[in-house]
């Protein structure tokens, strides 16, 4: 399972959880509340009813006094009231009142008169000294069918002389109720819709982040140049730690590779040198004494270019970018790349000619390594073409990029090297000289020229592997002037 997805669905859980337990503390605590406010009300209100009826309970007209025609008057009243939105168009409450041995002797609703209360715990409480409440099923309430009742003591002269209690259907809040449910659930919805984007976006951003860092690792692991990615956090310590620990595992590694191959690269001309050297010791013939302190010399030579040119690439592998960096005219370059060329061209009797695009090329880059690169390439050319042949540098423009192309029909790139183009000391058996002589190569030219190419933000590639043969430098158009 990718990360992204475990992310995500560790969010969504989280978020789910959260969102289930807090909406659910919350819709289950509306009812409750709510029921706990019209209680504390109809207390009140029970009170100030009771404190009101007592006159007339005391003088045994509770049915025909002022009590009785007050409340009649109130059940007729529409309030027309906008509560928070919502209409209230007549009053709930149910008032009846019994004596002190609990039978009903007045009834708003002119139900219960007569019937003995005594029992009914709102009535019974309150007759012993005590808070009296109760809910009970009302056959003429709605589905809802609970019917809250509050009730408060009438009392004369210090003694109890009666209960007054005062009823109100719990349907009559239910749209209340229901109103906070929606609004609680439509608020829940938004801030998890809410959270879930932010928590996307955040995965997205650790994921994006993640996936950075892993494709810098999957380029180093493959051996490119690849700048180092600017991460925030843990994950950019774990970036620059990545970074050093490539930095020294490189250098160790570079450091036994380079020994390794270069030891091999001397091994053989050292071993002509010494036995050379030997056979000078003894009493030869001056033409012999001649070949044998050519060899010699020859040998030196070699070594000293192999040297040389491992320094140079050296140098070049420690780079991350070109360090002089200028505008290049491309015919410039091509023009003093080939002028150098010129005296090795004479002495292997090969032409080498130059051809670029009518319209003037222009790139940045570093014009000494430039030059460099394109030496090598077309030494290389010159080496391999046979007395009598032409090789020919071009330049041009395609898609973007400049094409700098080494063209010679010399024999070509065998079988076995066409993968390892640009590898160090990756060098083929070069074809005879004017002398006779096979030189062999550094086999260092063509990773000079690749390593150039990348660090200008271009590669090395063979176009061609068999005559005519052609490799390329590719790159980055900057202009025209």
């Amino acid at each position: 399972m990718h990360l992204g997805i475990r992310l995500l669905f560790g969010v969504f859980a989280i978020l789910g959880l959260a969102a289930f337990f807090v909406l659910n503390v919350f819709v289950n605590e509306i009812k409750p509340s709510v029921r706990e406010v019209m209680e504390e009300v109809m207390i009140d209100s029970a009170n100030v009813l009771a404190e009101l009826a007592m006159t007339d309970l005391a003088n045994g007209r509770i049915n025909e006094g002022d009590f009785a025609r007050a409340v009649k008057a109130y059940n007729g009243r529409d309030p027309k009231a906008k509560v928070w939105g919502l209409a209230k168009n007549s009053v709930d409450f149910r008032v009846y009142v019994t004596d002190n041995a609990g039978i009903v002797r007045f009834d708003s609703e002119n139900q219960s008169v007569g019937q003995d209360f005594s029992k009914w715990r709102d009535v019974l409480l309150t007759l012993r000294g005590s808070f009296g409440a109760r809910t009970s099923k009302d056959a003429q309430a709605d589905d809802a069918g609970s019917v809250f009742y509050v009730a408060a003591p009438i009392v004369k002269d210090g003694k109890t002389i009666g209960v007054l209690s005062v009823a109100k259907p719990t349907f009559t809040i239910a749209p209340f109720i229901d109103r906070a449910e929606r609004k609680i659930l439509v608020s829940g919805a938004w801030l998890v819709g809410l959270s879930l984007v932010i928590g996307v976006l955040a995965t997205l951003w650790i994921v994006a982040s993640v996936r950075r860092l892993a494709r810098y690792a999957e380029a180093v692991e493959a051996g490119r140049r690849t700048p180092l990615p600017a991460l925030p956090g843990e994950l950019g310590k774990l970036a620059r730690a990545m970074a050093g620990m490539r930095e020294r595992l490189e250098g160790q590694h570079y450091i036994e590779s380079t020994v390794r191959a270069l030891t091999h690269e001397l091994k053989s001309p050292l071993a002509a040198i010494r036995a050379s050297g030997e056979l000078l010791r003894e009493d030869l013939p001056a033409a012999d004494r001649e070949r044998f302190a050519a060899s010699v010399v020859a040998q030196s030579e070699r070594m000293h270019v192999t040297v040389e040119r491992m320094l140079e690439l050296s140098k070049l592998e420690q780079l991350s970018a070109p360090q002089q960096v200028s505008s290049v005219a491309v015919g410039v370059l091509l023009a003093g790349v080939v002028a150098r060329s010129q005296s090795r061209a004479e002495h292997r009797r090969v032409r080498v000619s130059q051809a670029i695009s009518p319209v003037e090329l222009m790139l940045r880059g570093d014009t000494e390594l430039l030059q460099l690169a394109l030496n090598n390439l077309l030494d290389n050319a010159i080496d391999f073409s046979p007395p009598g042949a032409e090789v020919v540098i071009k330049a041009s423009e395609l898609n973007g990029e400049i094409h700098i192309d080494v063209v010679d029909h010399g024999p070509g790139f065998v079988q076995y090297v066409r993968d390892r183009i640009g590898e160090r000391f990756l060098s083929t058996p070069r074809p005879e000289d004017v002398t006779g002589a096979r030189p062999k190569g550094s086999g260092l030219g063509l990773a000079i020229s690749r390593q150039v190419a990348e660090l200008h933000g271009g590669k090395l590639t063979v176009v061609c592997f068999v005559n005519p043969t052609m490799v390329r430098i590719n790159l980055p158009i900057s202009g025209r002037p």
